[in-house]
């Protein structure tokens, strides 16, 4: 069966990985962000119970 035999698609599978690992993913990791993320501080707003007309 020429599916389990890895000889063709093997190399190129490997290439791919290591040109995306060492090449494309180290130039995208450099940009920086448009919108860094900061700590806000939590905030919680007041609120008060329905009354209910019929309670």
């Amino acid at each position: 069966m020429p599916q389990l035999n890895p000889n063709p698609w093997f190399f190129v599978m490997l290439m791919s990985w290591l040109t995306f690992s060492f090449i494309i993913q180290p130039k995208l990791l450099s940009f920086t962000h448009t919108n860094p993320p900061t700590n806000k501080t939590s905030t919680t707003d007041k609120t008060t119970p329905w009354t209910w007309p019929w309670t």
